[in-house]
């Protein structure tokens, strides 16, 4: 039977401590250099994104500069950059769902 009043081991515990901290920061810079690339819904407009949420590509179909006005272009715009946030964001998560598990089961 366990000791429910036994004082727990400190370095034992700083050295889970470490441990996870050092999964968080490497499970982060993968994250940070990972790349998601999404479309709008008829793929008139590619995003690219890197991990830390900076896009670097949004490609617009020739077609669609010449098919939509301005205010139907950018809600095409929106919807692909919300696409490829969303899929950060689920990825992101991916990633750190281990380490959330690991640490509900402590």
């Amino acid at each position: 039977m366990t000791d429910p009043y036994a004082v727990p081991d400190m370095d034992e515990l700083l050295a889970q401590v470490r441990k996870q901290t050092e999964e968080v920061q490497r499970i982060q810079r993968t994250v940070e250099a990972m790349e998601v690339k999404a479309h709008s819904r008829q793929n008139e407009v590619s995003v690219t994104l890197r991990g830390d949420g900076r896009f670097t590509s949004i490609d617009i179909d020739p077609r669609a500069i010449r098919e939509y006005d301005a205010r139907n272009l950018s809600e095409i715009v929106l919807e692909a950059v919300n696409a490829g946030l969303q899929k950060l964001a689920e990825a992101s998560s991916a990633k750190f769902a281990p380490v959330i598990a690991a640490a509900k089961e402590v």
